[in-house]
């Protein structure tokens, strides 16, 4: 999932829905990865904890279409759990679990586009027909002939 793919949805729409940080627990713990005896010692993987069934910013239907569309990453409590460790630095992991939460959200939440079936162009069947016709003459011609 492209954060800047997702970022340009929640543009096209006009609205950005930020989760307020007392709704939210981040945990620090250590992480692997890079970072050399840094890894070792300091706490930098980031794990957030959101309560969605006690959200106060969204109405009942909307909480449960976030917990329908994220239910893959919901526990049995009611706790949506993201982390991110891609970053040496804490505060930085903190920063991008919590855009990727927002983002997330924001995406369930964007209403999705009726799709319209397009018909096709007289052209194009007249195309098609053609092009069939030229492909079953080609292979008339490999036949073999009898004499």
């Amino acid at each position: 999932m492209s954060l800047i793919r997702n970022f340009k949805l929640v543009i096209s729409h006009f609205f950005m829905i930020t989760i307020p940080e007392n709704e939210i627990t981040i945990t620090f713990s250590r992480s692997g990865g890079k970072g050399g005896q840094n890894v070792n010692k300091v706490e930098t993987k980031a794990t957030l904890h959101w309560d969605v069934y006690n959200s106060q910013i969204f109405t009942p239907e909307e909480k449960y279409k976030i917990l329908h569309e994220l239910h893959n990453r919901i526990t049995e409590k009611g706790d949506l759990v993201l982390w991110s460790q891609s970053e040496r630095s804490q505060v930085r992991n903190k920063d991008k679990v919590i855009e990727r939460l927002n983002m997330m959200v924001n995406k369930v939440l964007i209403p999705q586009k009726k799709r319209i079936p397009t018909k096709p162009s007289k052209a194009a069947k007249e195309k098609r027909i053609k092009k069939k016709k030229q492909t079953s003459q080609k292979k008339q011609l490999r036949k073999k002939i009898k004499w």
